[in-house]
C-alpha cells in the first residue's frame, strides 16, 4: 500500500508516514473479514476544485472504504489511490483517519478558515459501520457545533440518529442539512446491490425519527437503476414511501459508472441479470453517463411523483456556491439533494489524492454513494 508518499508526479507529497499507520482486525459478527488500517492524516479539510459542478467548497470525509459494499459505488476508484483493491478491498479494507476530530478543531481555529460550509457524505458514508467502533462524527460534530459551523451530512447509515442531540445542538446555531440516500424499496435488489446497509426501509425509519425531532430531511433517490428499478410503478411507490416518511425533498439521480466502479457493476450484472448486459452497453455506450433523454424522463416521472405526494425535489439554498455556466435543472440535480454525495454524482471524490489537505484539487468532482 502507498503509504509513504505518492508518486513523482503528485505534488502533495507523503500523506502519513508508515510508523502512523496501525492495521487491526476484530474477531466480532459485524467486522469479521474487515481490516482497519488507523492513520493520523495530516489535514482533515479538503477544498473541491472551483471548476466542480457541486454546490459546496469544503469536504470532510473520516473514512476510506466502506463496509455498505455497494457494487455500483463510484469511490471505488479512489482505493487505488493507496494501491488498494477497488473491489473487495473496497469493501473490507477501511482506512480510519482517527484523529480527525483533534485535526477540524484545530483547522476551524486557523485564522485562515472563513467558516464555510462543509459537506460529510462526499466520499464513503461517514456513518458506515466501522463509526460504531470508532465513533469520529460526535467528535467531529462538536467541533462544528462550537464553532457554529455550517455543514451537511448524506447517509445511508442509521447511526446518525446516535447523535441527534448534537445535530439538534448544532442546527441551533447554524445551518444543517441532513439528506438520506433511499434509491428503491426493492428488498431483493438492496441485498443484492447494497449489502452492507441498512434496509430502505430502516433507513425510512431514520427520515421519520429525524422528522419528528424537528431536523429537516432530504432524499437522494439514487441510484435508480436503469431497468431494475426505474419502471412508473416503481419510482412512484419509492416516493410515496419517502414522502411519507416525511422528507422535505427527494432528489432522483440515475446511475452513472465511471472507471473502477463501472468494472464491478458490470461483473455484478453478468452474474445476477446477464440479459441486462447488451442493453446496459447501450445505454452507457457515450461514457459514465446514462443519455440526457433517459435521466430528464426519470427526473421529470420523479418531480411528478413528488408533486403528487408533497414531496418537492430539493432546495439548493444549502450548497454553497453557483452552477457553472450552462447548467441545466437536470445537471444542477446531480450536485443536489440538501446535503451532498450519494455515490452517484459526476467526477471524482472532492478529496482528490487521499489525504489532501485544503487547496487545489483534482479537475472533476464526484459525490459518493454511500
Amino acid at each position: 500500500m502507498r503509504w509513504d508518499g505518492l508518486n513523482a508526479e503528485d505534488s502533495a507529497g507523503a500523506l502519513f508516514g508508515t510508523s502512523a499507520v496501525t492495521t487491526r482486525t476484530f474477531d466480532t459478527p459485524g467486522f469479521r473479514g474487515i481490516t482497519f488500517h488507523e492513520v493520523r492524516a495530516r489535514s482533515i479539510l479538503n477544498r473541491v476544485p472551483g471548476t466542480s459542478r457541486m454546490r459546496f467548497e469544503w469536504t470532510l470525509n473520516p473514512y476510506r472504504g466502506c463496509s455498505h459494499a455497494c457494487v455500483y459505488c463510484f469511490a471505488r476508484k479512489t482505493h487505488s489511490y493507496l494501491d488498494l483493491d477497488t473491489g473487495l478491498g473496497f469493501d473490507s479494507q477501511i482506512v480510519v483517519k482517527v484523529n480527525a476530530p483533534e485535526l477540524l478543531r484545530r483547522e476551524l481555529a486557523a485564522p485562515r478558515w472563513q467558516g464555510e460550509h462543509i459537506a460529510m457524505g462526499t466520499n464513503v458514508d461517514c456513518y458506515q459501520r466501522a463509526e460504531g467502533r470508532y465513533q469520529l462524527m460526535p467528535g467531529i460534530l462538536t467541533a462544528l457545533r462550537d464553532r457554529a459551523n455550517p455543514f451537511s451530512i448524506l447517509t445511508k447509515g442509521s447511526l446518525i440518529l446516535r447523535d441527534l442531540e448534537l445535530v439538534r445542538q448544532a442546527a441551533s446555531v447554524t445551518d444543517v442539512s441532513i439528506a438520506l440516500s433511499i434509491g428503491f424499496l426493492d428488498g431483493e435488489l438492496w441485498r443484492s446491490v447494497e449489502p452492507g446497509t441498512p434496509s430502505p426501509e430502516t433507513r425510512l425509519a431514520v427520515c421519520r425519527t429525524l422528522s419528528e425531532n424537528g431536523i429537516p430531511v432530504g432524499v437522494l433517490m439514487a441510484p435508480v437503476l436503469p431497468f431494475l428499478s426505474d419502471s412508473p410503478a416503481q419510482l412512484r411507490a419509492t416516493v410515496r414511501a419517502i414522502a411519507a416518511a416525511g422528507a422535505t425533498s427527494v432528489t432522483p439521480l440515475v446511475l452513472h459508472l465511471r472507471p473502477g466502479a463501472r468494472e464491478w457493476y458490470t461483473a455484478w450484472l453478468r452474474q445476477h441479470h446477464p440479459h441486462l448486459v447488451r442493453r446496459y452497453e447501450a445505454l452507457y455506450a457515450g461514457g459514465s453517463y446514462a443519455p440526457k433523454w433517459y435521466q430528464r424522463r426519470i427526473t421529470r416521472q420523479v418531480h411528478e411523483f413528488a408533486a403528487e405526494f408533497g414531496c418537492g425535489p430539493a432546495r439548493l439554498g444549502a450548497m454553497r456556491g453557483r452552477p457553472a455556466p450552462g447548467e441545466d435543472a437536470e445537471e444542477t440535480v446531480e450536485g443536489a439533494a440538501g446535503a451532498p454525495g450519494a455515490g452517484s454524482g459526476p467526477g471524482r471524490e472532492p478529496e482528490g489524492e487521499p489525504g489532501s489537505g485544503p487547496g487545489p484539487g483534482p479537475e472533476n468532482t464526484q459525490l459518493t454513494l454511500l
